[in-house]
């Protein structure tokens, strides 16, 4: 299981409302911060990785803008002892891929929730952004190209473009206003750097101009050096 906390942060603790009650009122289980009544603020959507859950990432709020909207999804299907994951991975595979079907019932539910939410707090797709860790950012390259009118931007930390996706993808006119963050470790064990290499030359041969970022000496986790380069590109796309 990746329990990934071992982020070096000195959190402060935000202003806003951070509620710990999962929310069920959407397509998938969710954790909250939000100021209310706020309107049109940008909102950051957190997708977990494999055997893991919605608490995991929700920490990295702490260190962006205390007056957006936060969600911290959990992936639908549970994994034993305990977590959850978004899709099985295919047996076999000499690169890491998943199930068809299991990346398609997950990104369904994962386009409901991104619109659905965006409604609920009276956001614009174009302030809309996933950040996912390892299969959650698997699946956020997943939503994102195929969706991109959905959103302003994905982050994609120590993930990868699986095969299945790649195959699929063409130069398309919706994606030029997509945003993307790669981020992931030299050390990386479980989804090796080369995954992060291989997902930016996708991106660029789609026309697109990912923001890479190298850790070195990171494994497959999240540093405090890359929440804060995460913070600037999220404020960047927002001007």
């Amino acid at each position: 299981m990746l329990k990934l906390f071992a982020l070096a942060l000195t959190l402060v603790a935000a202003a806003a409302h951070a509620d710990s009650n999962l929310h069920t009122d959407l397509p998938l289980s969710y954790l909250e911060q939000t100021q209310g009544d706020a309107r049109n603020q940008p909102l950051v959507i957190f997708l977990h990785g494999f055997g893991s859950d919605e608490e995991d990432l929700f920490g990295i709020k702490d260190a962006l803008p205390s007056t957006w909207t936060y969600l911290s999804a959990r992936a639908p299907t549970p994994v034993d002892p305990h977590g959850y994951r978004w899709f099985t991975k295919t047996t076999g595979e000499r690169d890491y891929n998943g199930e068809t079907a299991d990346l398609q019932r997950s990104a369904a539910l994962i386009e409901d929730f991104v619109r659905k939410a965006t409604v609920k707090y009276h956001t614009q797709s174009d302030r809309v952004f996933l950040v996912g860790f390892s299969q959650g950012a698997i699946m956020s390259y997943e939503v994102g190209l195929r969706k991109p009118e959905l959103l302003r931007g994905i982050a994609a930390l120590s993930g990868s473009v699986l095969p299945v996706l790649k195959a699929e993808l063409k130069p398309d006119d919706a994606l030029g206003r997509l945003a993307i963050f790669i981020g992931h470790g030299t050390l990386d064990q479980a989804l090796p750097y080369a995954s992060a290499t291989r997902a930016n030359e996708v991106l660029v041969g789609l026309g697109l101009k990912p923001q890479f970022h190298t850790y070195e000496g990171m494994n497959h986790t999240i540093s405090e050096a890359e929440v804060q380069d995460l913070k600037a590109w999220l404020e960047s796309n927002l001007k």
